[in-house]
């Protein structure tokens, strides 16, 4: 027997062992919540639903906080699974910013750098990307999961990043960048497939009907936006740059802010992240997954119910 997956509407039972095998919830993560504030969420609901309050809920591979899209959340035996899920390939719908860079190679900090980008046109993109199919390797951004020598990347970001703030110049900014450099390992990845599905010129606005602009984030609602609150999301929109917007499927590990990166500095010029959308983890899509308020009634029958 498989682990369950429920659909929307579903009223699950109140007995966690009428699902031996688990319960996999595939949720389209809310713009600005860490993927532990859904797990949070989700697991103060599940325990109160099933009684039981040593009950694992766990998720198959993070997102970032300024990503929406697919987030595997493992209940009950589906969390021994977890790693088998998170193993899977991915799909993304990216939209990236040139002319600027930030720390964190997405909306998270400032813009720390402006480079040209007059030169960056739709046919540019799209004679730039076959460059990045097939194995490689690749930095993770420093602000990232990444563990290194057991501790979160993200954790050593914050004190160089502070320390860069309390000392700003040039020289005090090289240094922060050679620090992120040395301190990641590169990883193994494999890109398989690169489309570049809209590219909008330096001061255009609004999306090309018909393509998916992660910009448009599904905004949470008012039950759930308490999350959102400290997350930071800085505005680099009224610079006008130029952007495209490229579907990318991947293995797992591959970070798309620093493909934003690497994609920038092939074209002789800076870049990041202004939208992320997971579109696919494993057979999981997201136009099937169900949003935060499907995935938390599911916890709403009464017992006996």
């Amino acid at each position: 027997m498989s682990f369950l997956i429920p659909q929307p509407g579903t009223l699950l039972s109140h007995d966690i062992d009428d699902y031996p095998e688990g319960i996999v919830l595939p949720v389209d993560k809310p713009y600005r919540w860490t993927s532990a504030d859904v797990i949070r969420k989700i697991k103060w609901k599940a325990i109160r639903h099933f009684g039981k309050k040593n009950l694992k809920v766990g998720h198959a591979g993070t997102l970032d906080p300024l990503a929406t899209g697919v987030l595997l959340v493992c209940i009950g035996n589906a969390c021994k699974r977890a790693q088998e899920l998170q193993d899977h390939d991915k799909e993304y719908i990216a939209r990236i910013r040139f002319g600027a860079t930030t720390p964190s190679y997405d909306l998270e900090k400032e813009v720390d750098r402006r480079f040209p980008y007059e030169h960056i046109s739709a046919d540019a993109v799209r004679t730039a990307l076959p460059a990045f199919l097939g194995d490689q390797e690749q930095v993770a951004p420093l602000f990232s999961a990444k563990s290194v020598d057991g501790v979160r990347a993200y954790e050593l970001a914050r004190k160089l990043y502070k320390a860069h703030l309390a000392h700003p110049g040039s020289d005090r900014e090289s240094r922060f960048d050679a620090a992120a450099l040395e301190t990641l390992h590169r990883s193994r990845i494999v890109i398989s497939e690169l489309e570049l599905l809209a590219f909008y010129p330096a001061g255009s606005v609004g999306p090309v009907p018909g393509t998916v602009d992660p910009r448009v984030a599904s905004s949470p609602s008012s039950e759930v936006s308490h999350a959102s609150a400290r997350i930071h999301v800085a505005d680099t929109s009224a610079l006008g740059l130029p952007e495209a917007v490229i579907r990318i499927a991947c293995s797992k590990g591959t970070y798309i802010r620093a493909f934003a990166r690497d994609l920038g500095e092939s074209l002789g010029s800076g870049a990041h992240l202004s939208g992320l959308i997971r579109s696919r983890s494993g057979d999981f899509c997201v136009q099937d997954a169900l949003s935060l308020e499907q995935a938390l009634s599911l916890f709403d029958s009464l017992p006996g119910k």
